[in-house]
């Protein structure tokens, strides 16, 4: 697996159990705050097969809220 695909893979593993972890009674969400945040924004870019070609994230139906 080439690095950026495992570095991918383990945010999104992670992001996942953190997600979990939630979900807990007794969780402690400013930390689950805190640690999604940073996981989130630490994703590499995707590897590449991911997503369909021609794939579009800015192409879908406008939501309310969107500019």
């Amino acid at each position: 697996m080439c690095p950026n695909c495992e570095d991918f893979a383990r945010t999104v593993l992670l992001l996942g159990q953190l997600a979990l972890y939630a979900d807990m009674v007794g969780a402690d969400l400013d930390f689950v705050e805190a640690v999604s945040a940073s996981l989130a924004v630490s994703l590499p870019e995707p590897p590449p097969g991911t997503f369909p070609d021609g794939y579009d994230p800015y192409g879908g139906p406008a939501y309310p809220g969107d500019s």
